[in-house]
């Protein structure tokens, strides 16, 4: 059975990280050449080829193995040293979470301004569509996720948040130049004509409300997507809806006053898309990852629907 030394684990996963082993050296405050030989050191003990010398870095598929374990023990030591007062006022090891844009812009990171607040840690978010957050979840990259998948990736324990609803809504101009006579003539074929805003290629969400517009009439599903423009942020993506760019799906919670205002007409009331959001965390007890997804339950539960 292969021995895991602890700042081997710590090594390896910094790699990861900061990217190079340059970078890493620095963070951990040795030389490149004794990060090089804790990996080697690592990857004889393992028997197995750990990291890709990419720049930056990557894990092989073995290495993602270790990368979960060297995550695992990071956070276990870093909650011992709290709970015994060790910690000596430094921030715990850095708890890497993955979720995407709308939930980071309406209400997550007021779960992690709560977090901060009670407890020694820093976060390390990464920002992903919620239909593909769980392959870092496998990888070992995060420990916990705010996902559009119910099923549990292996070793994590998964919870229902709730509905994150959407609306489909575009500005006043864009209505006026592409469905004169609104709200009559607007079909599902029209509506994919017009342009409309991706967050980028992976949503999928404004074509997936298309088809199912489309069905819900009864006619063909359209063979190709129409014209589109891609704005990977949350708030300039609903800017570029307000502005006229195109049309698209905002949370109500994002786009409700402007409704009520009269900024951006909302295109099918009555005909909202929801879409459930989970939370996947590692099974690992963690006092810091057990005090983040309580928080993440209760401040969820202020801004998403229930199923």
């Amino acid at each position: 059975m292969p021995q895991f030394p602890s700042e081997q684990l710590l090594t390896f996963a910094t790699v990861l990280s900061e990217g190079t082993l340059e970078a890493a050296a620095r963070m951990l405050h040795i030389t490149p050449s004794a990060v090089s030989q804790r990996l080697k050191a690592l990857e004889q003990s393992t028997g197995r080829v750990l990291l890709q010398r990419s720049n930056p870095a990557q894990a092989t598929e073995a290495g993602e193995v270790v990368l979960r374990l060297a995550r695992q023990v990071g956070q276990l030591e870093a909650d011992a040293g709290n709970e015994l007062g060790l910690d000596g006022g430094s921030p715990q090891l850095a708890l890497p979470i993955v979720v995407n844009a709308d939930s980071l812009a309406v209400w997550f990171l007021k779960a992690l301004a709560q977090v901060s607040g009670s407890l020694n840690v820093t976060f390390d978010l990464h920002r992903d569509d919620e239909q593909h957050s769980t392959s870092l979840l496998r990888s070992g990259t995060v420990m916990a996720a705010v996902t559009a998948t119910p099923e549990p990736v292996q070793g994590c324990r998964v919870e229902s948040l709730g509905i994150m609803r959407y609306l489909p809504v575009a500005a006043p101009t864009f209505v006026a130049r592409w469905f004169p006579g609104f709200p009559t003539g607007l079909d599902g074929a029209a509506l994919n004509a017009a342009p409309t805003v991706d967050f980028d290629r992976k949503d999928t969400y404004q074509w997936a409300f298309v088809q199912s517009w489309v069905k819900a009439e009864g006619g063909p599903v359209p063979e190709r997507k129409g014209p589109r423009h891609y704005v990977p942020a949350s708030q300039d993506f609903g800017d570029a809806i307000r502005l006229g760019l195109g049309w698209g799906l905002i949370p109500e919670a994002q786009c409700g006053p402007d409704i009520a205002d009269g900024r951006l007409i909302e295109l099918a009331p009555g005909q909202p898309f929801d879409v459930p959001l989970y939370w996947q965390r590692w099974r690992t007890a963690s006092s810091a990852l057990d005090t983040l997804s309580e928080t993440v339950r209760k401040v969820s539960a202020q801004y998403l629907r229930r199923p």
